[in-house]
């Protein structure tokens, strides 16, 4: 349960020198800015009033002095150290009250502020300097705390999510709502793994990642705001709020908080940021394979995700009986760049990416291997689809390479398939396998064998698809079944009685053949 507002106004910039001066009590006291204009877009962390010539001692950085300068008249050099006390203490900006002590601005305080560019402000009309420090502080102190209050509820709500077992996506969605940005995790390496924000702000973030990815350790000042996922001494990941509009204090409260879940996240759940890297491939490949998502909607996140993807060959690969962490370090061990991921079938996907000049079928074929030499067996199915040049093809291609280990997987005949099976390997089966969903190859599966699929009870469609599958040998056939031939006589007999063919046309028999692959395939 969670109760983020369904739009989220990030908390209002904390004030700057600029914002102060366009305060309507302020403006009564016809401010002019005289030095350090360029400086005046400077955080206001506090308000200070003070006299005292060596007031930089007392302040911490980010406080607007205000001051009527009554111990500096008719000293030059005092009113040069205050401006340089002031400028070591970091001060926001000073405000010179003009009066009885400086009917006029000091040049030489002026000068020396813009040495320096420090903001310098005088007052031309008096000013009651209590009512401009009641105001600004409690406007700071209102911020604070609603910056604070922010912070608690966004830690609230994503420890709640945690408590619930939410995924990851629910968490990052969490901290998108209340930041009302894009949000990025990143591994070490500035790669990709899982994002959140409406999907055009965060495509945009994704699209110029690299750049952003080199710029990573910048200035928090434009919006991005960072912060590290550590725990137990490892640092292993950071999230970042990409373009965030509030100002950097809150933001790096909200960072803070969403860096806390995810370490939390991370260490309840049992995962890792390699599990989280597995994961982001798996959504990329899942989109691809599934078509929802246009190819070209995709490329910004393969390319974040640290997929090659300019001037590069892509080969789409579909593994059975493979693992994915021993692809993953199959890939590494040839240097090979790609993504793998497992698909809703149990199968494991893999998307190569090659320079144009690689040979694509050499690497492949090595690739393969090299993966049945880790893994000890011959047993792993590698289906590849032909080599794609452009982006737009990967998703056809990925189809394609399942297409062709879903009918090895119905195949009998595995052993005499070569190491990397293709479309063209697989034949009629493959065909079938393609044309499986079309109404009527389903119309034509059903009419060929209803005779046999509205059977119960016997083994009848289970003999045909031996007895097909062989050859036609019958002594195949009843040895693999394990009945005597004149038993398998009356059994063929019985299916050709029942389907109304002769099994001994090998016209009729075909066409019985690509009814029973057609039906295997749908079934299966």
């Amino acid at each position: 349960m969670t109760t983020t507002p369904d739009t989220w106004e990030p908390v209002e910039p904390t004030l700057s020198v600029r914002q102060v001066l366009a305060l309507e009590r302020v403006l009564a006291g016809e401010p002019e800015v005289v030095a350090g204009a360029s400086q005046l877009d400077r955080a206001v962390r506090w308000v200070h009033v003070a006299e005292a010539a060596d007031v930089g001692v007392m302040l911490s950085g980010g406080e607007m002095v205000l001051t009527t300068g009554v111990l500096l008249a008719g000293d030059e050099g005092a009113q040069a150290d205050y401006i340089q006390s002031l400028h070591r203490a970091e001060a926001a900006a000073v405000v010179l009250g003009l009066g009885r002590a400086f009917p006029a601005t000091p040049d030489v305080m002026r000068r020396a502020a813009e040495r320096c560019g420090l903001p310098m402000v005088v007052l031309h009309r008096p000013f009651p300097f209590a009512e401009l420090t009641e105001e600004v502080q409690a406007r700071l102190v209102r911020r604070k705390f609603a910056a604070v209050s922010l912070s608690e509820a966004v830690r609230t709500a994503l420890t709640g999510l945690i408590t619930a077992g939410a995924p990851l996506q629910h968490l990052l969605d969490e901290v998108a709502q209340h930041s009302g940005c894009p949000v990025v995790v990143t591994n070490l390496a500035h790669r990709v793994l899982a994002t959140a924000g409406e999907r055009p702000a965060v495509d945009d973030v994704l699209r110029d990642w690299e750049r952003i990815a080199r710029q990573a350790g910048g200035s928090e000042g434009d919006g991005w705001i960072r912060a590290e996922l550590a725990g137990r001494g490892e640092r292993w990941g950071r999230i970042t709020l990409c373009g965030y509009r509030g100002d950097t204090a809150t933001g790096r409260l909200l960072a803070d908080r969403a860096a806390e879940a995810l370490v939390l996240h991370r260490m309840l759940g049992g995962t890792s940021a390699h599990t989280w890297e597995e994961q982001s491939a798996q959504g990329l490949l899942t989109d691809l394979v599934s078509g929802v998502v246009p190819a070209r909607q995709l490329l910004p996140r393969a390319r974040a995700a640290g997929l090659p993807v300019n001037r590069r060959t892509f080969v789409p690969l579909v593994v059975r009986d493979g693992e994915t962490p021993q692809l993953d370090r199959v890939l590494r061990m040839l240097g090979l760049s790609g993504i793998v991921a497992e698909l809703a079938d149990g199968a494991v996907a893999v998307l190569l990416s090659l320079a144009r000049d690689q040979d694509a079928p050499a690497l492949t074929a090595h690739f393969v291997a090299r993966l049945r030499t880790e893994s000890g067996s011959s047993k792993a199915v590698v289906a590849a689809a032909d080599a794609c040049t452009g982006w737009d093809d990967v998703p056809a291609g990925l189809r394609e390479a399942q297409h062709v280990a879903d009918a090895v997987a119905d195949s009998s005949a595995v052993l005499d398939l070569p190491a990397v099976v293709r479309l063209k390997d697989v034949h009629l089966r493959g065909l079938i396998r393609l044309l499986r969903d079309d109404p009527h190859v389903q119309s034509f599966a059903e009419r060929e064998l209803d005779g046999l699929l509205c059977a119960t009870g016997d083994d009848l469609l289970a003999v045909l698809r031996t007895y097909l599958a062989s050859g036609r040998n019958k002594s195949r056939t009843a040895q693999l079944h394990h009945v005597s031939r004149p038993a398998l006589y009356r059994r063929l007999e019985a299916i050709q009685a029942r389907l109304g063919v002769d099994l001994d046309d090998f016209e009729q028999a075909a066409s019985v053949h690509i009814a029973l692959l057609a039906h295997d395939a749908q079934q299966g």
